[in-house]
């Protein structure tokens, strides 16, 4: 099984996720633990990382969706169906029910609803600052893996051309520049209000983040059915990421300028799509600098990124205490370099201990998406 996932990784795409993953504790660290301007910048920034996996999903499972599609044997929606949840739930759900049956593991945060993380609605209207709170992308990215085969399928079987797919793209993002308008007009205004209203309406929202995800759909949508545009594209894979590179870097300047703002939130998104899809073509690229690089550390963190992301953020909290009764306040490398292995290693643990076992299983009974032959 190990043999088997290493030999399927891409390079560029073991980059793309372990950065990532990387953003994310760095924010997560500032946010919840240290309180302070610990990372710079980059620490401000790193919520993007969840922009980042929602674009490397919606390439993934749509080039996994379409790629079934034109096959001769076709989608079958219960492989799919069982081959996401297998890879998703099983982490998941160790992991809530540490917060749910231990109280110690919560350190003193409330708990919402347990039926909310069961079905997958915590981050409709979420108060920040909850337990598990960060399962909120979690919750898009299944509801996301639940309709979309589905409307695939159903574009596919009423037998539109093409048009019909890239039309609906358009018009999710359309509806998501839309949706934020309104909600920012609603709730948080040009005061920007408390902050609370912008993450509860428009940064938790499903309709307000789909940008990324349908990014990445649209990528596999254009690699599957426009051949000959693909390897157009891809052959650029320099000097796509040259310009996502560009591009993300004045996105993140205005996000750090203001980013409650209301411009920055009708378009920041849909930069950050753009920008984060032409690194992924970048990291496709077979001539591509990103996808022949081979950074030290990379695969293992792209690896382990899920388990890390459901963990990290409780045991560097749970540790925090503990290392500055020792001396070591969350601001001190000490501290810093601790609780970032913490998080690695716990990553690391989960992966062995449930993922592994999950993935042998699913390759053992579920091999494919396709339908049996």
């Amino acid at each position: 099984m190990k043999n088997t996932l290493h030999s399927e990784r891409n390079h560029g795409l073991d980059t793309l996720r372990a950065l990532a993953i990387v953003l994310v504790v760095l924010h997560h660290y500032v946010l919840f633990v240290a309180a302070r301007d610990t990372f710079g910048w980059v620490g401000r920034i790193g919520w993007i990382g969840v922009d980042l996996f929602f674009a490397l999903s919606g390439y993934l499972i749509g080039n996994q969706i379409f790629s079934a599609l034109r096959s001769s044997e076709g989608l079958s929606l219960r492989r799919f169906y069982a081959r996401r949840f297998l890879r998703t739930l099983p982490n998941y759900y160790v992991v809530l029910a540490l917060y749910a049956l231990w109280p110690w593991f919560r350190a003193g945060l409330e708990m919402p609803p347990l039926w909310r993380f069961l079905t997958f609605t915590l981050n409709i209207n979420q108060e920040p600052g909850t337990a598990f709170s960060h399962a909120w992308s979690l919750c898009i990215e299944e509801q996301f893996y639940v309709l979309l085969p589905a409307v695939a399928l159903c574009i596919a079987g009423l037998r539109k051309s093409l048009r019909w797919a890239w039309a609906a793209i358009g018009m999710v993002v359309l509806a998501g520049v839309a949706v934020r308008y309104q909600m920012w007009t609603l709730h948080v205004g040009p005061d920007g209000s408390d902050g609370s209203d912008y993450f509860r309406y428009i940064y938790y929202s499903t309709l307000c983040r789909f940008d990324e995800l349908v990014a990445g759909v649209a990528l596999a949508l254009l690699k599957n059915y426009h051949a000959a545009a693909w390897q157009r594209l891809t052959a650029m894979g320099n000097l796509a990421l040259a310009a996502g590179s560009a591009l993300l870097a004045l996105t993140f300047w205005l996000f750090l300028d203001d980013r409650t703002g209301l411009l920055v939130t009708l378009t920041g998104f849909p930069m950050l799509a753009l920008g984060f899809s032409l690194l992924i073509v970048a990291a496709l690229s077979e001539d591509g600098w990103l996808r022949r690089a081979r950074v030290p550390g990379a695969a293992s963190l792209a690896l382990w990124s899920y388990a890390i992301y459901l963990v990290h953020k409780q045991l560097c909290i749970l540790a925090r205490a503990p290392l500055r009764e020792l001396g070591y306040p969350p601001e001190s490398l000490p501290a810093v370099a601790a609780m970032l292995a913490l998080s690695v290693f716990g990553g690391w643990l989960l992966y062995r201990c449930v993922e592994m076992p999950f993935m042998a299983l699913r390759q053992r009974h579920v091999p494919s998406n396709l339908k049996p032959a």
